[in-house]
């Protein structure tokens, strides 16, 4: 029996399922949430997913309302982990990514916990663990369960379209050295199941507001700022810029790729005021520029070596002064390296 099929004969004993993700829900979280919820009903059972809190506006298209939130039904949300008899525990690895009252739920519950993840440094405390920090996202390695134990003729559209949303956005559209060729043959499979990818691009990319644009363009044209010696691109918006353009969760999600793509960057953080605290989103390009441990080292972060988060108390302009300090410690002077060049 593989670790696969051991967790669907984990959900096949269980009868009070709850699905978990992070604080601050992507594409992935959620993606991979309702992609094993679906999986869940399709087996004939049924779960609740929990989160810490909102997702942004933007990903409604995709069906959010089975998700309780703690921030605004903490009661059910309790009544499910008291009940739990298995949780899932999905794109984190360590417990204190998914907020402080959560946290406290989870490591009181006593029932059996299952972790899909593949961020780097798990931690010990599921009962299974499916921790592959190779895979593009989360939302694979749930495809990866509904084929790897037997149950692929179960995939449809229903169940693919989270997961297909889910590896779309962890890989930046595919872009990412973390796509493999099993990535490509999974989405594959998605695709044969019937899975719209042409109208989920389009819902995801085609769905501006105008003070979202115009906020990106304020950004972009007054808040940018390179540090040609290192090549790194810097954005850097305070909470009252942030409301002048009636900014809305999600509307900052590009920026940081968005620097990233001008010529010869290496790397671009951006910064954001939000919720009393400055938080950061670093992106980079190429095995020698990782950006995680720089986000883990200074700023209570982490992730993947060119996708990473992390969060300062400071104000904006301290925590920007700050980012500028340690530059030089991970990025090395000149030009970008000739190994991205493709060799034709």
């Amino acid at each position: 029996m593989n670790i696969y099929e051991q967790i669907v004969s984990e959900i096949r004993s269980a009868t009070r399922i709850i699905i978990t993700s992070h604080k601050s829900p992507d594409g992935d979280s959620i993606g991979s949430s309702l992609g094993l919820l679906r999986f869940i009903e399709k087996l004939g059972h049924s779960a609740v997913v929990c989160h810490p809190d909102a997702a942004p506006d933007f990903l409604e298209w995709v069906g959010l309302s089975p998700i309780l939130l703690m921030t605004d039904q903490p009661e059910e949300v309790t009544a499910a982990f008291e009940q739990a008899d298995l949780i899932f525990c999905l794109d984190y690895n360590d417990t204190d990514r998914i907020g402080p009252d959560m946290q406290a739920l989870l490591e009181a519950a006593t029932c059996k916990k299952v972790m899909i993840d593949h961020h780097l440094n798990p931690q010990d405390f599921p009962t299974l663990s499916v921790s592959d920090t190779s895979s593009s996202s989360t939302a694979q390695l749930i495809t990866e369960l509904v084929v790897q134990s037997g149950y692929e003729k179960l995939l449809d559209q229903h169940i693919g379209t989270p997961l297909y949303l889910g590896i779309l956005t962890d890989t930046g559209s595919f872009r990412f050295p973390a796509v493999q060729p099993r990535t490509h043959e999974l989405l594959a499979k998605l695709l044969a199941a019937g899975v719209q990818h042409h109208l989920i691009h389009e819902v995801l990319n085609d769905t501006n507001t105008a003070s979202r644009l115009r906020l990106q363009g304020f950004a972009m044209s007054e808040k940018l700022e390179i540090l040609e010696d290192y090549q790194v691109a810097l954005i850097s918006l305070t909470k009252e810029e942030l409301a002048k353009y009636n900014y809305k969760k999600g509307d900052t999600d590009s920026l940081a790729n968005l620097a990233l793509s001008i010529k010869g960057m290496k790397a671009a953080i951006m910064l954001a005021e939000r919720d009393g605290i400055v938080k950061m989103s670093f992106r980079s390009k190429g095995d020698e520029n990782p950006v995680n441990t720089l986000a883990s080292d200074h700023f209570s972060g982490g992730g993947h070596a060119n996708a990473a988060g992390g969060m300062s108390n400071e104000s904006v302009g301290d925590a920007l002064k700050k980012i500028k300090q340690v530059i030089p410690d991970y990025f090395s002077k000149g030009s970008q390296s000739a190994s991205h060049q493709i060799d034709l």
